[in-house]
């Protein structure tokens, strides 16, 4: 007899005001299997996976779980169910300890010593069984992302969760560490474990998955074995026309340089030299690529010339002029335009407790066309927000909505509308795609290619290496915050770039 599916979920339907998130989703999900979910922004993948794991009510269908119906109405119920749940953004808490964060929730009664005991049991069990190795009195804050969703899943597998659901557990990771993720998914499938991945990567459902179940627009649109598929036909599928996955840009046509500096080093507050002598020379009507793994002096970098933070030395020329230090803050440079798409959107771009419109003018709050003087017009925002909305399309396209209740990849476009409809002559983006369907990303590359074309300048920071050799006219290469190597996209390779990346220099 065939055994029951892990997950079955029939009619799920589920409405915010006018928003239909999910209509009448149906899905099975074979126990001991990887299984895939792939969807635009807004398709709903996340909302359903959230009313698996209880955070939302269903408001029709049914849950099955092993066969069985199952009512789950918060994450309580859904542990012990079985089902885990790892989140995009990671719920630790940064000041306490890897075996703290495990037990939260979960202490073992009023005598915390004896749940910690049993934790640490636990973790040494786990960590053997599933080669999860980590510290346990490591501090969340001082782990590397890669580590903090170690911790995650370790929570959820020391809850019991025989089923376990990743939500675009690739979005914040290197590709080393998305290759380890992947290791770990097959090893949890070969202990029986079931795998619910929700990604945007195409590239990662053809190589971890065993089945992928297709959304678009709140619905189930195709269920496919990965074997019978194609990255084209599932981008179709999602999209619901053609995708084109490469970039085609024509020749560049560099003009004046618009942004140099010569010895650029930053010192952070461990006292720790994590930009070291950086030298390099942006031209209008170029994209320039950096190259490196996480880590390596690109995110210092781009803060440096954002004005985010202030260089230990170094010289920096915008459109001839030196910047002294007055001059290197974000509003000024803002106003001598350089705009700035920061690496984390959600620190560093938004204020995600604002609405949609408030977040659609940070920065610009104090440009005439939004109200006189210090007065704000709520109707000019509104609808400055709905045409850029639409002109990205941002869904759910409302304005008042909090931008905490966007997906990733919905917040992602409200951070480059904002940044590029600004007319720059110089853009500093940091991963313009991370969390981000494979039809937006599609949308993002174009309108960057065609700033470019504009004569924008562009400096480009990307953990995808397959993307800064796509999109670039030069690529430069980092390692331990120095500069390690430069080459033309056309005759760049990923080898070669791996060895400069890796510190090996163009003398060795």
């Amino acid at each position: 007899m065939k055994p029951a599916p892990a997950i079955e979920l029939i009619g799920i339907s589920k409405r915010f005001g006018s928003v239909q998130a999910n209509k009448d989703v149906a899905l099975k999900v074979a126990a001991g299997s990887i299984h895939g979910i792939v969807g635009e922004n807004g398709a709903g993948k996340s909302t359903l996976m959230s009313i698996l794991y209880g955070f939302y009510e269903a408001d029709s269908g049914e849950i099955r779980v092993s066969g069985a119906p199952r009512k789950i109405r918060s994450p309580g119920e859904a542990i012990a169910a079985g089902i885990g749940m790892v989140h995009q953004h990671f719920m630790l808490v940064e000041t306490l300890s890897v075996v703290e964060n495990v037990v939260l929730g979960a202490e073992g009664g009023a005598w915390l010593k004896g749940g910690l005991a049993k934790a640490r049991a636990e973790l040494a069990r786990l960590s053997q069984e599933y080669g999860l190795v980590i510290d346990p009195d490591a501090i969340i804050g001082d782990l590397s992302v890669g580590l903090q969703q170690r911790v995650e899943i370790l929570k959820a597998l020391y809850r019991g969760a025989d089923i376990l659901i990743l939500d675009e557990p690739t979005a914040v990771l290197t590709p080393p560490e998305a290759d380890q993720l992947f290791c770990l998914l097959r090893a949890l499938k070969r202990q029986g474990k079931t795998v619910i991945l929700i990604t945007h990567k195409l590239r990662e459902i053809m190589d971890v998955t065993d089945r992928v179940s297709v959304m678009r627009r709140g619905e189930m649109v195709a269920h496919v074995a990965t074997a019978e598929t194609s990255p084209a036909a599932l981008a179709e599928a999602m999209v619901g026309r053609r995708v084109l996955l490469r970039v085609e840009k024509a020749p560049r046509q560099p003009g004046p340089a618009v942004l140099e500096i010569a010895g650029l080093s930053y010192v952070d507050g461990r006292n720790c030299e994590t930009l070291k002598d950086a030298s390099l020379t942006l031209h209008a009507g170029e994209i320039v690529g950096i190259a490196g793994v996480a880590g390596n002096g690109q995110s210092e970098l781009l803060e440096v010339l954002a004005g985010l933070i202030q260089p230990s030395r170094g010289v920096i020329r915008l459109n001839g002029q030196i910047l002294n230090a007055t001059e290197r803050n974000p509003a000024r440079l803002r106003k001598l335009g350089l705009m700035h798409i920061p690496e984390d959107r959600q620190k560093a771009g938004l204020v995600t407790a604002f609405s949609a419109a408030e977040n659609a003018i940070l920065g610009y709050h104090d440009e005439p066309a939004f109200g006189p003087g210090p007065f704000l017009s709520p109707a000019a925002i509104e609808a400055h927000a709905r045409a850029a909305f639409t002109a990205y399309d941002v869904r759910p396209p409302d304005p008042a909505l909090k931008t905490a209740k966007f997906s990733g990849g919905n917040q992602q476009k409200i951070v480059l509308a904002r940044e590029i409809e600004r007319a720059p002559k110089v853009l500093l983006v940091g991963q313009p795609t991370r969390g981000v369907d494979i039809g937006a990303i599609e949308f993002i590359h174009r309108r960057l290619i065609g700033l470019r074309d504009a004569g924008v300048a562009i400096l480009l920071v990307s953990v995808e290496l397959e993307e800064v050799m796509a999109l670039s006219d030069r690529i430069l290469a980092m390692c331990g915050g120095q500069i390690t190597g430069e080459r033309a996209a056309e005759t760049a390779d990923e080898r070669d770039l791996g060895l400069l990346m890796a510190g090996v220099s163009e003398a060795a």
